[in-house]
């Protein structure tokens, strides 16, 4: 006869975040919003492409203003606080660099950013639900 010890449950491997979950999600509605705004602004940046470049459709001014550069340029400035939107918020979750490059090229591939931002809020909601005890930070 042989003694066999009680099966143990495996215990849930604590999650440690980098801040209270009012701080992630602070974090997310921060990315959130930027992630939009970036988005719709890399598709005017691309329907500026196909006006200028396909259709042959000079740009069109305001008074001395090129709005196919200001579309550039601003979707460039956003796309710049859309990173510091993504950095905060992998910081905050710790999760691997790799997750924040994946998250960053959402801000350069059009719609792409729509649907990385769909899934990080889903996946971060779920994170916080799971782990209610890492909430208590200070």
């Amino acid at each position: 006869m042989t003694d066999q010890a009680p099966a143990r449950k495996p215990r849930p491997k604590k999650r440690r975040f980098g801040g209270t979950h009012a701080q992630i999600r602070s974090a997310l509605g921060f990315y959130k919003v930027f992630s939009y705004v970036t988005g719709i602004f890399l598709l005017l940046l691309v329907l500026e492409m196909i006006m200028k470049y396909v259709l042959d459709i000079p740009a069109p001014m305001i008074g001395s203003l090129n709005l196919y550069t200001g579309v550039l340029i601003a979707h460039g400035w956003l796309y710049v606080v859309y990173l510091i939107a993504d950095f905060r918020l992998w910081q905050l979750m710790r999760w691997p660099f790799s997750k924040f490059v994946l998250i960053a090229l959402g801000g350069v591939v059009p719609f792409l950013s729509f649907i990385v931002e769909a899934r990080i809020h889903k996946q971060v909601l779920a994170e916080l639900e799971a782990h209610p005890e890492a909430a208590s930070r200070y």
